[in-house]
């Protein structure tokens, strides 16, 4: 019985982990994710970029306009949100005029 709660344990750290740019912290808890994927074209063998929105539960609301994060697959909390923020990677950098 250990080894299956065990591999359970494993299979939630197993999960899967993504990198991208905080677009919103409007909304409580929640945070706007701009996560950007390259890929070879198949025919013309051109690099393409895309962009894909998510949100993310940020618990402590401490994500910031422009920082880099990482967030992490999970659960559906609610209608929108499958993810959760793991870390703040880069922290936004603010111009000397908007210092709060």
């Amino acid at each position: 019985m250990s080894e299956q709660q065990s591999q359970g344990a494993n299979d939630r750290n197993a999960r899967q982990v993504v990198t991208g740019v905080v677009s919103s912290n409007k909304a409580d808890q929640m945070i706007t994710v701009v996560v950007e994927r390259q890929f070879k074209h198949p025919k013309y063998n051109k690099y393409i970029r895309r962009h894909n929105k998510v949100y993310a539960h940020d618990e402590r609301n401490e994500a910031a306009i422009g920082d880099t994060v990482e967030i992490q697959e999970i659960r559906p909390l609610s209608k929108l949100k499958r993810w959760r923020l793991v870390n703040i990677t880069t922290k936004a950098v603010l111009p000397m005029g908007d210092a709060q």
